[in-house]
Formats: C-alpha cells, structure tokens, sequence
C-alpha cells in the first residue's frame, strides 16, 4: 500500500523535506561561531605571545638569517621530500598521494608558536620563521607541487589558495605587530599578557585535542593513510631537529627549528584541497589533512610534556648537588647564530641573590 502525500501538507515526506533545510542552516550557524570564536582566540594567543617579541632580538634574525635560513630549508625542502619519499613508499592513490604531497608544501601553523613557547624556544626565530615561509609559500607551494609531479599524470588542476595564504599572514602579523608594540611601551604590562596567553594557549592545546580525538571516532578513513598522519609529522620534528643540529644552531633554536617543521597549517591544506578536487574524493581527503593535525597537536604535547619533565628533573638535581643553599639562580645561554660560543654556558649562583637576581628571579 502507498501513500499519496502530493496534496497533504501534514504528509511526514513534506516535513522531513521541511527540516533538512533548517539543519543545515543550523550546522553554518554553528560552524561559522566556531571558526570566529577560534580565530579570535588564537589572534588573542599570537597578541600574547607577541608581548615576548623584542624588536632588536627580532631584527638580529633577519639581519642574519641563518635560523630562518635553515628553517624554510626544513619546510620548503625536506617536508615536500619527505611527503614525496612517502608517497611512492606506501603506493598511494594519485588523489591521495597529491594530499601527501600538499600538505608537505604548506607553511608553518601558527600552532608552532605555541609549542615553541612552552619548550622555551626562541620565540622571536618561531615568528619570524612563520611569517617567513607564509610569504615564502606565494612562491615556494606552486614550484614544489610542480617539481614533485611533473611526472605524474593529474587529473585535475591545483589550485593555490592565495587568499587563504593572505588571511593566514594578515591574522599572524597585525595581533604580533600589537603585542611587539605593548612589549615596546609596557614592558610590565606585557609580561602579565603574556602569562595570560601562555595558560590560555595551554587550553586551546587541550580543547584542540579532546575534540579531534572526539570526532576522529566518527572519521571514515585508509588505514594507510592514517599511519602517514602519523608518521608524517614525526619524520618533520626528527630531520628539522636534526639539521638544525647539523648547522650548529643553539640548542634553543634547535628545539624551535624542529617544532616549526613538523608543525603545517592544517587550514591552508584544506583549503587547497576544496578548490583542487571533486566532492567524491574530499571526505577521506580532509580526514587525512583532520587527522595529521590532531596527531602534531599530540605529539606537540608530549614533546612539551617530555621537555618539561627535563627541565624539573635539571632542577632537581642541581638541589640535591647544593643542599646547604636553597636559593638558586638558574640562567640559560644567551641565543647565537652558532651552536654555543665561548663564554655561553649556564650559570649557577649559590648563595644569597643579590637585589638585581632576586628582581629577575621574581620575574
């Protein structure tokens, strides 16, 4: 028996028709609050983190560039290389192995920045290496993807997502610029700002992890190319480390150096994705570009998480060296374009701290 709903307006087919509307408008509502409620939360984070921003630290890197140097050799050499080299090792599918291939083209994330921050790194050389390879990516995406697959036979056209790359840089410069001129004017005003960035960077760290191990219940995806969200990520922290190591930058900067080239800007691989392919393929796409970000969130954190328990543990130690004097002073080495020069070395005071330590200590 059939029902005839071509007259009845109460029919169930006409109100299910009626709904499907109203809940995608509901989804755009949604997802559109989402993105401007992130987007001012990380611009609120790079203001903070600009407050750490001193401008002759800032110049002395583009003056002599030898960090960012090594750094977009790092992003626009060894990622694109190493999307490649995993892209012939796993066998990939040609749609897939060109989202490899995009993701290991694009910039450094300002997630980066983040890490950076909490594995004290230079903070001044992770800026400056982010809004580097977002202007350096203009150029450097369209020659990578054309040197890595000039021998590939596409399908489709790639599209370079200009205004995306725009807004990228618009959203890291003007909130840094800010925070470079508070640092500039209120030095002790900034130091409160930056604290406040650092906890809420903490938690936007977190939130970004509960989530995307939320939704990746959900996520419809080649196991293959979930063990490359992986892998991928990992191999950038590990070469980026270990050529900063090999051009003998400080061990600061060889922390920052690596952090930068494992972590990508998720958002421009998804946009170059939307505008190069058709809609069959997108879904198992944006899951791989999803879940290579929520795997560099996590191994961010345990980077930090590891880091952080080696600093405890240095601490510790130098008391059980020094039992008789508690206090303390403990000073990193001044940041060099070389691995350490000589007379950079850390400094332990023993004893009572003097007016200008106990200031510094406080601090």
């Amino acid at each position: 028996m059939s029902m005839d709903c071509s007259s009845n307006a109460s029919c169930p087919a006409h109100s299910m028709e009626d709904e499907l509307p109203v809940q995608m408008e509901g989804h755009r509502t949604l997802k559109l609050v989402f993105t401007v409620a992130s987007a001012l939360m990380v611009g609120l984070v790079m203001f903070s983190f600009g407050c750490s921003v001193e401008i002759r630290k800032l110049w002395s890197h583009f003056r002599r560039p030898w960090g960012i140097a090594v750094g977009l050799i790092c992003q626009f050499g060894l990622m694109p290389l190493t999307a490649y080299l995993l892209a012939l090792s796993f066998s990939l599918k040609p749609s897939q192995a060109i989202a490899v291939l995009i993701m290991g083209c694009c910039p450094g994330g300002t997630i980066s920045n983040v890490l950076t921050f909490w594995v004290d790194g230079d903070m001044d050389l992770s800026i400056s290496m982010t809004t580097c390879s977002t202007v350096a990516a203009l150029g450097m995406m369209p020659l990578c993807l054309y040197l890595y697959t000039w021998s590939w036979d596409l399908k489709q056209n790639l599209t370079i997502p200009y205004q995306s790359i725009g807004i990228t840089l618009g959203s890291l410069i003007v909130p840094v610029a800010f925070g470079v001129f508070v640092n500039y004017r209120w030095p002790k005003q900034a130091k409160v700002i930056l604290k406040v960035g650092a906890i809420a960077s903490g938690i936007l760290l977190l939130a970004v992890a509960v989530i995307g191990v939320v939704l990746a219940k959900g996520w419809n995806m080649d196991v293959t190319l979930l063990l490359i969200s992986f892998i991928f990520p990992l191999v950038g922290h590990v070469t980026g480390f270990l050529l900063a190591f090999l051009t003998h930058q400080s061990w600061q900067r060889c922390r920052t150096i690596s952090i930068e080239t494992g972590a990508q800007n998720i958002q421009l691989c998804i946009a170059m994705l939307q505008l190069s392919f058709a809609a069959e393929h997108l879904a198992q796409l944006f899951n791989f570009a999803l879940a290579y970000g929520l795997f560099q969130v996590l191994l961010g954190l345990l980077i930090v998480a590891a880091y952080q328990a080696y600093k405890r543990r240095q601490k510790s130690k130098l008391r059980r060296q020094h039992p008789g004097c508690p206090e303390v002073s403990y000073e990193k080495p001044r940041e060099t374009s070389v691995f350490l020069e000589e007379g950079d070395e850390v400094t332990v005071t023993l004893g009572p701290l003097g007016p200008e330590q106990q200031h510094r200590a406080a601090e």
